[in-house]
């Protein structure tokens, strides 16, 4: 049997180049500075349940050739509930791209801080940091120009480089394999830091990408007898990325854990510096700076696409008006909270836990869908799919519970 590597990649490639950016790379230092390896299994429950959300997501776009936003608003038929479902469901995705765009142009801003250093402009007695003006810009001129695919893919590129840099610095760094085994399969809560927990499962299960990925699989795959091929590259993609997340988080706990003082680029940047040297800092820069970019083109983009499916417009066109005016919408939130939010480190955190309490919003609507016979036929949910959905629908609102009464200690 003939071996073709192209079966392997592919649109779920996007997605998981999409979650490993800044926010991945900064939710997953904190984790190994403050818990050392005992939060690696929160990464293990994100990847299976990237894979099975995705997988649904991907198998919906197969079949009805069609978006997630768009089997939503054809599905629900009553006027209430399809009103309903359209206010939370776009509601989710502007809150949760907004957030998520914070953190991106605050990825990137880590980055270029770290080779230019913090370039501010004296506007009367306020000081504005230019640094966000400046990456917004370079996505706007991106995105309105509607030439994304190649600057995409280079930037997605430097972001596979920093990956496979962390990975093998995992490997120089000669960490213990048995307490990694240990925090990879045994659940612990115990000093627990909830609102960080939740953030990475938030940065890896981006409700944004189950709108993206039900969209992206029909470029590639025409008919429902590729699913074989889809569920392979779906897996393939994102364990490649959990790998990716779990070495970030044994090189933070290996090299910096306990070292409370993570505020910059050059901070993140020490965990590397066993394999770069003084370069490290320069590496991790170039790296935040490039997963930031990408990032920050392909949130308002998925947005749009989200908006175009859900409020039923017709257009695919990248330069039509209403298109435009939601990405534009997007991208200038996320400045906004770039510029006025706080440190890049918590706007990026921020961003992690704003998915991760969204999520179970946006995995009902898709469970819901999964289980149409009408729209999918005989490809709906089976028995371990729904088993496996409804178990990560119950930890995720659990977390997200429990994450929100650390913040406001209402229970």
């Amino acid at each position: 049997m003939k071996f073709s590597i192209s079966k392997y990649f592919g649109p779920s490639t996007l997605v998981t180049a999409a979650f490993i950016g800044p926010g991945t790379i900064t939710i997953c230092t904190l984790a190994g500075v403050t818990g050392g390896y005992t939060l690696l299994w929160a990464v293990v429950f994100s990847v299976f349940t990237t894979i099975i959300l995705q997988e649904m997501t991907a198998r919906l776009g197969l079949v009805t050739q069609n978006g997630f936003g768009e089997a939503i608003r054809d599905q629900l038929q009553q006027p209430v509930l399809r009103g309903l479902a359209v206010i939370l469901i776009f509601g989710a995705i502007i809150i949760g791209n907004a957030a998520y765009e914070g953190g991106n142009i605050s990825g990137a801003v880590l980055g270029f801080n770290e080779f230019f250093g913090t370039i501010t402009y004296e506007f009367g007695d306020y000081t504005i940091p230019l640094a966000p003006l400046i990456i917004g810009g370079i996505a706007f001129l991106i995105l309105f120009i509607g030439e994304v695919k190649l600057i995409e893919w280079f930037l997605i590129g430097l972001v596979m480089i920093l990956s496979i840099v962390f990975i093998t610095t995992a490997v120089v760094l000669e960490p213990d394999v048995q307490q990694i085994l240990r925090g990879m399969f045994i659940p612990f809560t115990g000093d627990t830091d909830w609102v960080l927990l939740v953030g990475l499962i938030g940065t890896t299960v981006v409700p944004y990408n189950l709108f993206l990925h039900a969209s992206l699989v029909k470029e590639k795959y025409s008919s429902v007898r590729s699913l074989s091929d889809l569920r392979k590259e779906n897996a393939t993609a994102i364990i490649i990325g959990g790998v990716i997340s779990i070495c970030i988080i044994i090189t933070s706990a290996t090299t910096l854990f306990g070292n409370s003082e993570i505020q910059s680029a050059a901070d993140m940047a020490q965990q590397l510096e066993p394999l770069l040297g003084s370069w490290s800092g320069y590496f991790l820069g170039i790296g935040l700076f490039a997963a930031g970019i990408s990032s920050a083109i392909t949130a308002p983009l998925a947005a749009a696409y989200a908006a175009r499916g859900i409020l039923g417009w017709e257009s695919d066109s990248l330069r039509s008006f209403k298109f435009r005016l939601v990405w534009i919408s997007i991208l200038v939130l996320g400045v906004l909270s770039s510029l006025f939010g706080g440190s890049p480190i918590e706007i990026i955190q921020f961003a992690q836990v704003t998915n991760g309490i969204l999520l179970p919003l946006v995995a009902v609507f898709l469970l819901y869908l999964m289980n149409q016979t009408k729209l999918l036929g005989v490809y709906t949910n089976g028995i371990f799919q729904n088993t496996a959905g409804f178990l990560v629908l119950l930890v995720a609102c659990a977390l997200g519970i429990r994450s929100l009464n650390a913040v406001f200690q209402f229970l």
